[in-house]
């Protein structure tokens, strides 16, 4: 029998280190695949996975159950990456691990595969010169569907600041975009991408 995650909070907050184990299974998926498009490397990423667990289990008595525990975990590990990123200064997010959803077409034609192969490293390089904020702002709306007040409770920002930041990433993505484009004739796309 499963036991509803309200109950598991409850638990956990009162110190059951098995009912935080089952709040990890339940979202070691999510954490992981945060981490990895953040970092873009597996070691890398399993190893935040595990410090963001291991913050959340040392805060796990602060949380407030009034909020979403999904928004409030993946916070803790968006800071994390974020912090991660700002010591190493280099560029993320491997994207053809995880542009798939992004860019699906699963046709078997050489010609679309290395078009979409080509589209995914101009996303991927064009990413990259986000600061680490606006990428997680991005990657937390657009792959992760975070509302903008989810936002700034992940990120810890007002939502008014969460709007400027995705309005200025949105702005410097399509600029480069459509600047990679005119440098790149013949590619798979004329429009700019929808952000």
């Amino acid at each position: 029998m499963s036991i509803d995650e309200n109950e598991l909070l409850v638990l956990a907050q009162n110190g059951s280190e098995e009912a935080f184990t089952q709040l990890v299974e339940r979202y070691q998926n999510p954490v992981y695949n945060l981490c990895y498009r953040m970092l873009g490397e597996p070691t890398e990423a399993e190893d935040a996975a595990q410090e963001s667990f291991w913050r959340a289990y040392q805060a796990i008595r602060r949380y407030d159950r009034s909020r979403p525990f999904a928004t409030w975990l993946l916070s803790i590990t968006a800071h994390y990456c974020i912090d991660q990123q700002r010591k190493r200064r280099l560029p993320t997010l491997e994207i053809e691990d995880w542009m798939e959803e992004v860019l699906p077409d699963n046709t078997p034609d050489p010609e679309k595969m290395i078009g979409a192969h080509e589209e995914k490293e101009r996303i991927h390089r064009m990413l990259s010169t986000l600061n680490p904020q606006d990428r997680a702002a991005i990657i937390l709306r657009y792959w992760y569907e975070f509302s903008e007040e989810e936002i700034s409770q992940a990120l810890q920002l007002s939502v008014s600041a969460v709007k400027s930041r995705l309005h200025r990433a949105r702005l410097k993505f399509a600029s480069l975009y459509q600047a990679d484009r005119k440098l790149t004739p013949g590619g798979i796309h004329d429009e700019s991408p929808a952000f």
